[in-house]
């Protein structure tokens, strides 16, 4: 390991580490524009200088230049300071100076670098350049002429998205940052570059002029759109959500989030159920919480009540949910809502158990059955790390545009029972294989999948698309037979816990009680509406599909009568004379992690090893099509969306722009 000097102090460096990797280890804080660490080196904004000798005798961009035995390094000299001025003096020459009505004042880098280390004034006379305004979608917003061409947005969308569609045309003064062919920019990370952005070039088209950052409540959540558990930042003013960011979990989802668990918030308020609704003469008509949990007293349920749990339910709900069935008798509760059945008997079996950060690790990965770029797109971004590292990927299923080389083995899946012969060789030479199963094939090649990744000495991992999912199975919400038995059981009473996906035609003798947050199919199909709380308004824990156990904490109240789903469950609970052992929160949370008391701790929960594969077993049918058929619009929170709603039609749907008249 190198030893080197920044300004008098001494320390060592791993090997290739760049100088200004040093100088950060030293607790000094280097200016930068361009350099990003999850994003290759590009050297461009000059704002990185220090003072290195042995050297020529100026100074030298840091982020760009290795470290090596002996270098002494100045971050303070003269010579320093006067270069950063000049380089932030010659930035801000075409820089706009409308910082007033930027949506970035107040979170900017030019602004808090031109404060710490820029001159104060500028000897800049000429006029100022001019970029035209570039489309890049429904949710970018540009004004390119604040653009210091640092190329974060190039870089990430070619190295991380895999998607080439920013980049610069022009030379010098000319160049400009744009989509190709001036298209809206249609990955699914795509927002990400505004973060990315270190001035107010990028910008949230749909957050434009809304608020300023320290007139926001900040609160710690995860993200429920999918099942990877993006670690979030819910920004709130008031009652309403204003904004999601993606916070740093190197282990869960870097510092990257899906453009739909960015913007499906603005779900939050609208289509909302803010009242109790009771099913009269065939119409849902306003009622009272008293009337609501008499009429379903009358029903006099006993042991005939099923429970079935949605998507995005935290496990405190489902074990709220649990525990009133348990004391009617019922052991009725089922979370797979679409009808999903496979085995439930060992959670090592249904986990994604190569982790996130495993996977990249990768040679070989076989995935079956899985549209891994709208189930995770943070997955995604996992396995085309894995590929810049050499590793050969092979897909069971329909075609889908991958954003790194992969070979399409047909949409039989029977193709498992005799794999080509390359499958197997990429295999056996790989240090560590990976074998990704969807939610669409879990019935046809679950155990044929288990069975080729023991063969290879591979991991087996089960990709689910519901945040809820783990936690579920981790509670016991699932029956042998899926819904096939609760259908079967005809229950006097169904209560579903924000279940959308469901077919209530099954149902049609049975009392319906939808507790949830959106006049979505399941509140259409309802006999009983009961308002509930979405994610950001309530404590909750959830569980990822790799079995990561975290926390989203209440970032703003419901509004109306709507309450917390616990809350609702206790006192359907005191309606129908059953005792349930919780009265408050941390009881009910005490009482869950006494039964499962892995949900008591935060990080990777352990279900111990895979069982043994069957060796005979075999994959069969085929698979014509993914169970998402629209990525912007797959929960009620985001069918709500005005801007998922936008990015289906336009994104996906190829919808015109409507004008303002229409």
């Amino acid at each position: 390991m190198p030893k080197v000097t920044v300004d008098g102090q001494e320390l060592e460096v791993p090997e290739g580490a760049t100088v200004l990797q040093a100088c950060e280890l030293a607790g000094k804080e280097i200016p930068r524009f361009c350099y990003h660490e999850r994003l290759s080196i590009a050297g461009n904004c000059r704002m990185c200088l220090v003072e290195v000798k042995p050297g020529p005798p100026k100074p030298q961009a840091s982020c760009a230049l290795p470290a090596t035995e002996g270098q002494e390094i100045r971050t303070d000299s003269e010579m320093v300071k006067t270069a950063r001025e000049g380089v932030m003096e010659f930035l801000l020459i075409n820089h706009p100076l409308d910082c007033p009505i930027c949506d970035q004042g107040g979170e900017c880098d030019l602004q808090d670098q031109s404060v710490a280390y820029g001159r104060g004034a500028t000897r800049y006379e000429e006029n100022k350049r001019a970029v035209t305004e570039k489309y890049m979608g429904p949710l970018i917003k540009t004004v390119m002429t604040r653009c210091i061409h640092c190329t974060r947005c190039v870089r990430f969308s070619e190295e991380i998205a895999g998607v080439d569609e920013i980049g610069a045309v022009g030379r010098g003064e000319d160049m400009q940052i744009t989509t190709y062919l001036e298209q809206a920019a249609e990955h699914e990370l795509s927002a990400n570059v505004i973060d990315l952005c270190p001035v107010g070039a990028l910008t949230s088209r749909p957050y434009a002029f809304e608020a300023r950052p320290w007139e926001l409540k900040k609160t710690l959540s995860i993200d429920v759109s999918d099942a990877v558990g993006a670690n979030i930042r819910l920004d709130s003013r008031g009652r309403e959500v204003m904004r999601a960011l993606p916070r740093v979990n190197d282990a869960v989802n870097e510092e990257w989030l899906s453009d739909k668990g960015r913007y499906m918030v603005d779900g939050l308020s609208k289509r909302r159920l803010d009242k109790v609704f009771m099913r009269k003469r065939g119409k849902l008509q306003p009622a009272t919480w008293d009337e609501a949990f008499k009429a379903i007293a009358k029903a006099k349920p006993g042991k005939a009540i099923a429970a079935v749990a949605g998507d995005m339910v935290d496990c405190e709900t489902m074990f709220a949910a649990k525990s009133l069935l348990k004391a009617c008798g019922s052991k009725l509760i089922e979370g797979r809502q679409t009808g999903m059945d496979y085995d439930v008997s060992n959670l090592a079996a249904v986990n994604f158990n190569s982790t996130f950060e495993g996977l990249e690790h990768a040679g070989a990965i076989l995935i079956v059955g899985s549209h891994i770029r709208w189930e995770a797109p943070l997955v995604n971004v996992r396995i085309r790390k894995a590929v810049k590292r050499g590793a050969k990927v092979y897909v069971v299923g329909p075609y889908w545009d991958t954003t790194y080389p992969a070979e399409f083995l047909g949409e039989d899946l029977g193709v498992l029972n005799k794999l080509p012969k390359e499958v197997a060789d990429a295999f056996k030479n790989a240090d560590r294989g990976a074998v990704i199963v969807g939610g669409g094939a879990l019935k046809s090649a679950h155990g044929k999948a288990m069975a080729l990744a023991s063969d290879w000495g591979a991991d087996f991992n089960v990709l689910h698309f519901s945040a809820a999912r783990m936690g579920g199975l981790m509670l016991g919400f699932a029956q042998k037979g899926g819904m096939a038995d609760i259908v079967k059981a005809k229950p006097k009473v169904l209560i579903s816990l924000g279940a959308d996906e469901m077919d209530y035609e099954p149902f049609a003798d049975t009392l319906k009680v939808y507790i949830g947050h959106h006049g979505d199919k399941g509140a259409h199909s309802a006999d009983i509406i009961l308002p509930a709380a979405s994610y950001a308004e309530k404590d909750g824990t959830y569980v990822n599909t790799e079995g990561r156990v975290q926390f989203a904490e209440k970032a703003v109240f419901a509004p109306g009568d709507a309450r917390e789903d616990w809350t609702i469950l206790r006192a359907l609970a005191d309606a129908l004379k059953v005792e349930v052992g919780f009265d408050n929160f941390a009881q009910l949370q005490s009482a869950m992690i006494a039964e499962v008391p892995a949900l008591g701790e935060e990080g990777l929960a352990d279900y111990g090893a895979l069982p043994k594969a069957d060796a005979t077993a075999k994959a069969e049918g085929t698979m014509s099509a993914y169970p998402i058929k629209d990525f912007y619009l797959t929960n009620p929170i985001a069918r709500a969306s005005e801007v998922m709603q936008r990015c289906s039609s336009e994104l996906l749907h190829g919808g015109e722009l409507a004008e303002a008249a229409e």
